[in-house]
């Protein structure tokens, strides 16, 4: 067969085209209206901060960046908002004398940043789920927030989605 010059040749590419770093429309608005302060997130914070540091919500803050990390809305998917604590860690200061710089105590930082602290949490929270994915949502001056998505791979749903049992590594229903 012939190859035409003025037509350029494609390849079919199969899977999802959509990048973690392109972000949708709805996460610029979400993005613009952390940027600007919007009294509309720090009323929904408000309320998060009276609740507890790891709790069940009904459907994701950011839809599309959770459909992104594999969230649907059917049983056996669950999404938790988690709160970390910000600041860094203090070593115990050194009982023998030295210099005030060779003390050791300031500046210690963590290997951990906040977001594997939270999923790490979440895990230790719920044994049974198995990690689809997490992002951010807000940050103030004492806490972080993060969405975290969990599947149960024991769940029917869950098994019968060919999808989810191949991330989750569900037995097949």
């Amino acid at each position: 067969m012939k190859k035409c010059e003025n037509k350029p040749e494609f390849t079919v590419i199969k899977g999802d085209f959509i990048s973690a770093d392109m972000p949708g429309l709805q996460d610029k608005i979400w993005v613009k209206l952390w940027n600007e302060n919007s009294p509309d997130i720090r009323d929904r914070v408000v309320g998060w901060r009276k609740q507890n540091a790891i709790t069940r919500i009904d459907r994701p803050s950011r839809i599309q960046r959770a459909r992104r990390l594999g969230y649907k809305a059917k049983q056996g998917i669950v999404v938790v908002r988690m709160r970390v604590g910000t600041g860094g860690m203090r070593k115990q200061r050194p009982r023998g004398g030295r210099r005030p710089k060779h003390l050791g105590v300031t500046r210690i930082k963590a290997d951990d940043n906040m977001k594997t602290v939270s999923e790490r949490r979440v895990l230790e929270r719920y044994p049974n789920m198995k990690l689809l994915g997490s992002y951010f949502v807000y940050k103030d001056g004492m806490h972080y927030w993060f969405e975290i998505i969990l599947a149960d791979p024991q769940h029917p749903r869950v098994a019968q989605d060919k999808e989810l049992r191949n991330r989750v590594g569900a037995p097949a229903a």
